[in-house]
């Protein structure tokens, strides 16, 4: 992941990867969506059957709540970038384990560096605690502003909100 100097290096290498064994039972790659360029990218947890299935992250009914979420703050799709923490689903929908977090996370983090959004907007508790390195749940670290601290790099201002599909 270090030695990728673009996004679209760091797909490639992501896809390729090995050394997470969800490469073996899910369906698609879901790298991101929306503008790699924008302000504000939204990191969520892992695809859903519906994202497993597209190819892209935040499409199934909780990719539809945060469209609607997105328009309350007068913004759409092409104005935000979306990954996730995995770029693969887990099967059943079953939580992330901590090895699959850890061999992935190099990955995330290099695409936050590359994209170098102005602001994070971690949807679950999977994502906040992750990026944030925190151990409280989303109900603690929710609506605050902090900061997530990249390996290299400057901070980033984040937040951490409740997942759509939690709020569904």
């Amino acid at each position: 992941a270090a030695g990728c100097a673009t996004l679209e290096e760091l797909r490639a290498a992501f896809e390729a990867f090995d050394g997470c064994p969800l490469k073996e039972t899910a369906m698609s790659f879901v790298f991101a969506d929306g503008n790699p360029d924008a302000r504000l990218m939204i990191v969520g947890e892992a695809p859903g059957a519906e994202e497993d299935r597209q190819g892209l992250p935040f499409v199934g009914p909780a990719g539809r709540l945060l469209d609607k979420i997105l328009v309350a703050i007068e913004l759409d799709r092409t104005q935000v970038s979306n990954t996730n923490i995995l770029p693969r689903r887990p099967p059943g929908n079953r939580n992330p384990t901590d090895a699959e977090i850890s061999a992935c996370l190099p990955f995330l983090e290099r695409h936050i560096t590359l994209a170098s959004p102005e602001i994070l907007l971690f949807v679950g508790g999977t994502a906040a605690k992750t990026l944030l390195r925190r151990t409280e749940g989303i109900m603690r670290l929710r609506g605050k502003w902090t900061t997530y601290e990249p390996a290299s790099g400057d901070p980033i201002t984040a937040r951490a909100m409740l997942h759509p599909a939690y709020l569904i």
